[in-house]
């Protein structure tokens, strides 16, 4: 055990005050890590897989000397890197899979270069499992404040102004990297659902050390894409205040355009994504309508698209999903995002 091991209650209790060192190769890290956490890699993925390779042919004492072969010229640029991380607000961590040769050897070489490191105990593997272990219901302020409202009428805007001034807000569409439809992965990278759990954790842990007793979120489905939202999270929202988000149809269509079509440069891969998903739902519209959105689509007229889907499939669906709550809804017009965000932080404050 490396000296200065620290615990993963330890992050989990103050994760700001540490900035976390990821010493996994880049696949791993983009496939899932610690929320907040820096990659620097003591191996690429090509050199991972090439002492996988030594280690399956030739054992694991050539697997090392192979390790040592690739790792040695690169050391001083990796301490480099890790010196960087050094400030005077954070203590860096260092941390691999299971907190074994890689994080020992990086943090070895970093205390006799001088740096004050710290090594995760039982690595990823043991946040992973700590998330799992801890993410429930006991983590949940005694109020949510739920966002409904028909696609585009602005509830993401809103928690985003609401972020804004402080207030407590778990945005589970931006961890899970999904807008919830099946045009939700358009221009954004989906996560997967370690990483989903891991940043609603470390959400949940940031409200509750902050004191909140409450929190908004949107009315999510129980799939936001391939994520599966927790099963306390969906009676959260089903037993908290409900507001209804609305604005005018035109001003719905602007603001998806502005979401989805504005940061997309590429036209070409863009029209090619957005015809994959509608393929998915085209066969359940009327064949009119279907016709309509086909012409619209080939004819890159995104706005028209756009109502079209919104009218004859989105809003009859949505208006359907909305009967299944008993609740009071409390009504908010949305058309000027600050003033929604402010009438819905007063009523809070109430």
């Amino acid at each position: 055990m490396f000296s200065r091991d620290i615990t993963v209650d330890t992050i989990a209790a103050n994760n700001k005050k540490y900035v976390l060192i990821d010493v996994r190769s880049p696949g791993e890290y983009k496939e899932a890590t610690i929320p907040g956490a820096v990659n620097v890699p003591l191996f690429t993925d090509d050199e991972r897989a090439i002492i996988g390779t030594t280690y399956k042919n030739e054992g694991k004492n050539q697997a090392k000397w192979k390790g040592m072969e690739i790792v040695s010229p690169k050391l001083p640029k990796l301490m480099q890197e890790i010196k960087n991380y050094v400030n005077a607000e954070q203590e860096p961590v260092l941390f691999c899979w299971r907190g074994g040769m890689r994080s020992m050897s990086m943090a070895t070489f970093a205390a006799m270069s001088g740096l004050p490191i710290q090594r995760l105990q039982g690595g990823y593997r043991s946040y992973r499992q700590y998330v799992t272990e801890h993410l429930s219901s006991e983590l949940l302020p005694r109020k949510t404040y739920a966002l409904h409202g028909m696609t585009g009428v602005g509830k993401t805007l809103i928690l985003n102004q609401l972020a804004r001034w402080g207030e407590p807000v778990l945005d589970l569409e931006e961890y899970a990297g999904h807008r919830g439809s099946v045009f939700g992965s358009v221009g954004i990278k989906e996560k997967n659902q370690k990483m989903f759990d891991a940043l609603l954790f470390t959400s949940l842990m940031d409200i509750k050390s902050r004191g909140f007793s409450h929190m908004f979120m949107e009315a999510e489905s129980r799939r936001i894409g391939r994520i599966v939202v927790p099963e306390f999270m969906m009676e959260a929202k089903a037993n908290g205040v409900h507001f209804l988000v609305k604005a005018p149809v035109e001003l719905r269509v602007e603001r998806i355009y502005q979401d989805y079509i504005e940061p997309n440069k590429d036209e070409e891969w863009f029209f090619r994504k957005v015809s994959e998903a509608y393929q998915l739902i085209a066969k359940r519209m009327e064949t009119s309508a279907r016709n309509d959105c086909y012409r619209y689509l080939i004819e890159r007229k995104y706005r028209h698209f756009i109502r079209t889907l919104l009218t004859v499939y989105y809003d009859p669906r949505y208006t359907h999903k909305e009967e299944a709550y008993s609740g009071e809804f409390i009504s908010i017009d949305a058309a000027n995002i600050e003033r929604a965000a402010r009438e819905i932080q007063s009523y809070a404050k109430q």
